[in-house]
């Protein structure tokens, strides 16, 4: 997908650009918080301009965000940073409908439009359920909201009724992430990924101060190495930009072993493909690993990511709790010498965890292969109908 550059490394002239353009021409405005958010957009935006000949409007924080450096006449790119001036660009906005994957709309200093009636759409990053890790309120603001399953639909639901909030129209949309890796199994040639015979582990866990990596990364990766493991450790985004002492040391110990590789480039998913068996704690990216290549998850049982302390009011079991054991085993980290162990009953039960994975996938994630299409058809609804209103 080629993209327009619009990019001229100012935050505030790429507003003003953005500002500029008639309304005509900003009907459909995405906002990428970082450079990785097109990895959610991009079957939708390719379904609006390709089918629908739709014209979109791409606004990006990241000045590292390759879209930036590319060239497509149907998207306008503009780049308004993480300051003033992205302040400014939400309160002032006049364009039909912003997407995001942004949570917390009007509970930060990211506001509402206070110029014009935007329809906000809100398009998950991760397929984990929605009163647990988000905080309390995250999508109270959004007008409409793409969900990657049922379970975030009845949670949704539930807490509209729990603090008697107004409705949301909420789609059955699925997991654009999800649908894209599946798509790339499906046609890549498996010799690209092969490896030689020993079992590769993909340490991929959350962030925060109860996470695997801040607290026992070291000593886990040791004993990994330590059996013979091909092991690389891919630090969620936020821990790279937190705790960069910590993955300096972990380099600095590591890095002269013929099995370890730390890979820092979370869009780059090959390593995906290669690996035989995650490792994580609470993050979303377990699920998009077992989902996509139905092989299992170790669990380091870390305590709970609660960033909403009231999350017990909605009495939905969240399925990242739920299905944590049917789709791997759990190890205490006051254990971690078993996962030697662990690791080599989850290799022989490869074909168990198979069928229970696609089992649960079909049962946990609307429109498999199909979620761009949906939501690039809802997006043109929604337009027609707000248009219709005014």
């Amino acid at each position: 997908m080629k993209i327009k550059n619009l990019f001229d490394n100012s935050d505030w002239q790429g507003l003003k650009k953005f500002e500029e353009l008639p309304l005509s021409q900003k009907q459909i405005v995405f906002y990428a918080e970082d450079e990785n958010s097109m990895i959610f957009y991009e079957s939708i935006i390719n379904e609006l301009i390709c089918k629908y000949d739709t014209t979109v409007c791409y606004v990006t924080s990241s000045k590292n965000d390759p879209i930036l450096k590319t060239s497509e006449n149907k998207i306008k790119v503009f780049y308004v940073g993480q300051g003033v001036a992205r302040t400014k660009f939400f309160l002032n906005l006049k364009a039909n409908i912003l997407i995001t994957t942004m949570p917390d709309l009007e509970t930060f200093h990211i506001k509402r439009s206070k110029t014009y009636p935007v329809h906000y759409v809100y398009i998950f990053h991760s397929m984990v359920s929605t009163h647990l890790i988000y905080r309390k309120g995250a999508f109270d603001n959004f007008d409409t909201i793409f969900c990657v399953g049922n379970h975030q639909i009845e949670e949704i639901k539930n807490t509209e009724i729990r603090y008697d909030l107004k409705s949301k129209n909420l789609i059955h949309h699925g997991y654009g992430h999800l649908d894209k890796m599946l798509e790339k199994i499906s046609t890549v040639e498996e010799e690209k990924f092969m490896k030689d015979n020993s079992i590769q582990i993909l340490v991929a866990p959350s962030w925060g101060s109860n996470g695997l990596l801040e607290n026992i990364g070291e000593e886990l990766v040791n004993i990994l190495l330590s059996s013979g493991f091909m092991v690389i450790v891919r630090p969620h985004p936020v821990t790279q930009k937190k705790s960069k002492k910590m993955i300096e040391k972990l380099e600095s110990k590591f890095s002269k072993k013929s099995n370890f590789k730390l890979e820092k480039d979370v869009r780059n998913f090959d390593t995906f493909f290669s690996s035989d068996i995650m490792i994580s704690d609470w993050s979303g990216v377990a699920l998009e690993f077992a989902f996509a290549f139905e092989k299992p998850i170790l669990y380091v049982d870390m305590p709970k990511k609660v960033n909403n302390l009231d999350y017990k009011d909605i009495k939905n079991i969240p399925l990242e709790v739920r299905i944590r054991e049917e789709i791997g085993y759990l190890v205490s980290p006051l254990e971690l010498k078993l996962i030697p162990e662990k690791i080599k009953l989850l290799i022989q039960n490869t074909s168990k965890f198979k069928k229970k994975i696609s089992h649960i996938r079909e049962e946990s994630v609307f429109n498999i292969g199909n979620s761009g299409k949906i939501g690039a058809q809802k997006i043109i609804e929604i337009i027609n109908e707000e248009s219709k209103i005014s």
